[in-house]
């Protein structure tokens, strides 16, 4: 079966794939516009395969909330380089995936990827490997969580950062314009202070000991405390736990926007404003390849590579 070039073109707006891999598609097909999509898409199988060992530590954390629905996601996708992060298709293809955990509730990855993406024929494993075939790099959806209730979330520096932040109150602030914009600005602050733990009382027990250890052993060994009464001490080892506490739990930290008061306070300012009772029950971060091996190039060698 003949093909032309109007033909090449076609393939190339459905699949995205560059105009010499589309024309080698229709010469392998026989000018069979599906088949050729399929060979495309199992060549974008292979692609995936070829490149997953590539280290992916790029990327951005995307979000979707739904304020009717009252249910709100975060996904990190990683990529290999900053520069695919900034690509218009990967920004919408990370939307889609945050949209469909929203809309699709998956258990984990592995059932992310058998549900369909979003406003798409193809599940999200296979809009992925699509996705690998078009840009060329190793793509990965690392991580996801998914809230329902009242929610805020907020994305930092194009995807750098994200959280989200789940509240319990009347549902009826779901649309409060004050509400919202509080819950924005505790969304925030966990962006900027990356608190590790809600409030006190979610420090574990051996993370409260270990760092109780850790302050005896400096007071001890603190040539100023020597002739202090032990009753000093302990006030000293308490102060300084507190301390403690107000860097790493969100409702004890001096809030961002006006540190004469914590975060708690200011969430029962605005409780108290609204009139209604609001209580902070969790929170989650992802910042963009955290934990993960950075890829270090050698520009010289990339460039060879190129060349080659």
């Amino acid at each position: 079966m003949a093909f032309t070039a109007k033909d090449v073109k076609t393939l190339r707006e459905r699949t995205g794939v560059g105009m010499m891999d589309c024309k080698k598609a229709l010469v392998e097909a026989n000018g069979d516009m599906d088949k050729a999509v399929e060979i495309l898409r199992e060549r974008g199988l292979a692609a995936a395969t070829k490149k997953s060992g590539r280290v992916a530590a790029e990327g951005l954390v995307a979000s979707f909330h739904d304020e009717d629905a009252k249910v709100s996601a975060l996904v990190e996708v990683n990529s290999e380089t900053d520069f695919v992060a900034k690509n218009a298709e990967f920004q919408s293809f990370a939307a889609d995936v945050a949209k469909t955990i929203a809309i699709e509730n998956p258990a984990d990855n592995d059932a992310l990827g058998k549900v369909q993406l979003v406003d798409s024929t193809r599940t999200v494993t296979e809009s992925l490997q699509d996705k690998i075939l078009t840009i060329g790099e190793n793509l990965q959806i690392r991580r996801f969580v998914r809230v329902e209730g009242l929610a805020a979330t907020y994305i930092h520096a194009g995807g750098s950062v994200g959280v989200i932040v789940s509240f319990e109150a009347d549902d009826s602030l779901a649309s409060n314009e004050t509400f919202k914009a509080m819950g924005k600005d505790v969304a925030m602050q966990i962006a900027a202070m990356s608190p590790q733990y809600l409030d006190e009382a979610s420090v574990p027990a051996d993370v409260v000991e270990y760092e109780k250890g850790i302050i005896l052993t400096q007071i001890k060994e603190d040539p100023n405390m020597a002739n202090k009464p032990e009753k000093v001490l302990e006030n000293i080892s308490r102060g300084r736990m507190a301390k403690l506490f107000n860097d790493i739990c969100l409702l004890n930290q001096p809030f961002v926007k006006d540190d004469s008061k914590s975060v708690a306070k200011y969430v029962e300012s605005v409780a108290k404003e609204l009139g209604s009772d609001i209580k902070v029950t969790g929170f989650t971060r992802f910042a963009k390849g955290e934990g993960l091996q950075k890829r270090e190039d050698n520009f010289a060698d990339e460039v060879a590579d190129m060349m080659k």
